[in-house]
């Protein structure tokens, strides 16, 4: 079964900056999209970004300046995050969708201290 792989995640002073990487386990040809997702406590999962396969980006309006989604490979995907803010800490999720199919990572946490 694929399996996306989130990594990169963890704890980090506000202001300060992380990459996020996602990565599929095997070949499941070239990701139409490819994206980020975030769950706060108590909130639905919302949009952070998304790349499409020709290289076309959308950002949530909260993110936008800060946040610079890259297709690093047909299967991999990497989220650079800066001046980061308490509001960003939540479960950050990789999103596939390819060959009309759609894979989800596990999540990985993301946590902004004030």
């Amino acid at each position: 079964q694929v399996q996306l792989v989130e990594s990169g995640g963890g704890l980090v002073q506000a202001g300060g900056s992380l990459r996020l990487s996602c990565v599929a386990s095997e070949w499941i040809g070239t990701a139409n999209v490819m994206g980020w997702y975030r769950q706060a406590p108590g909130k639905q999962r919302d949009l952070v970004a998304t790349i499409m396969r020709d290289g076309g980006t959308n950002y949530a309006d909260s993110v936008k300046g800060r946040f610079t989604i890259s297709r690093t490979s047909a299967n991999s995907v990497s989220l650079q995050m800066n001046s980061l803010k308490p509001e960003d800490t939540a479960v950050y999720y990789c999103y596939y969708y390819s060959q009309y199919n759609h894979y989800w990572g596990k999540g990985i946490q993301v946590t902004v201290s004030s």
